[in-house]
């Protein structure tokens, strides 16, 4: 798995490189989205699968601050909530609902995030929803799934309709509530979640100076079409997830250990 990290720690003994690695990168995240005003509190969470383990993935200790997410304080369990490891920390039941059916469900889905950023909610609190009023929007429409609001996300049951209204799409708008982003990656997700959190940020903006100028449904699917030729090579966001981690680094690099 390309990580875009640059590990310096040594993996514990008892961990595979695979693992660690796969930590060092999560935690990074964590670090990422708390620098860019993204964190929720000690809410919300960012999981991904460990790589070579059936089942098993990396969620952050309830409890702790996203900036105080390390990489080896990050919590492991399997899809049916048990620890896999020793860690002292719980695990929120909200976050681990959903990620756990999405990451049982979709083989793809190696990273998911949720989070609770203003904008992401307004706009998942907005009849339509997001709309094709700017660049950032563009990328979006037709690839976004929504889901009615059923209250805090800690019943299984709800998991069946989570899955049946994503279908075939890779973002989910929990209505009322924000934005679930799956991918196949972590860097894949960060550049998702930021141009989402972008493409709401200035409808809120838009709409609330007066009628917006719509963009047509041709001129969207020549903008969805064209889009990949202004990627780096890596694969999607490993260029813009590599920056981030670099500032993240200039401010404390403790989320290595």
């Amino acid at each position: 798995m390309a990580t875009a990290v640059n590990a310096q720690r040594e993996a514990p003994s008892d961990m595979s490189e695979e693992e660690w690695e796969a930590r060092q990168q999560l935690a990074a995240c964590y670090r990422v989205f708390d620098m860019m005003g993204w964190s929720e509190s000690i809410y919300n969470h960012i999981t991904v699968k460990v790589p070579g383990e059936q089942n098993a993935f990396l969620i952050n200790p309830f409890g702790l601050l996203f900036s105080e997410v390390k990489a080896s304080n990050l919590v492991k369990i399997d899809i049916d909530g048990n620890k896999l490891d020793d860690n002292p920390y719980p695990v929120n039941k909200a976050g681990f609902v959903q990620h756990a059916m999405f990451h049982r469900e979709l083989d793809w889905a190696h990273a998911i995030a949720h989070t609770h950023t203003t904008a992401t909610m307004a706009v998942s609190a907005l009849e339509g929803g997001l709309q094709p009023v700017n660049f950032y929007a563009c990328n979006f429409i037709g690839q976004i799934a929504y889901h009615d609001f059923e209250g805090v996300t800690v019943r299984e049951e709800e998991g069946v309709r989570l899955r049946q209204n994503l279908g075939d799409k890779r973002i989910m708008m929990l209505k009322n509530h924000g934005p679930v982003i799956l991918g196949r990656t972590l860097p894949e997700v960060f550049v998702t979640h930021w141009a989402l959190q972008r493409a709401c940020e200035i409808q809120l903006a838009t709409l609330s100076m007066g009628q917006p100028v719509s963009v047509s449904e041709d001129v969207v699917k020549v903008h969805q079409r064209d889009l990949h030729q202004t990627q780096l090579p890596g694969g999607p966001g490993a260029a813009d997830f590599a920056a981030m981690v670099r500032k993240v680094d200039k401010i404390d690099q403790s989320w290595r250990e």
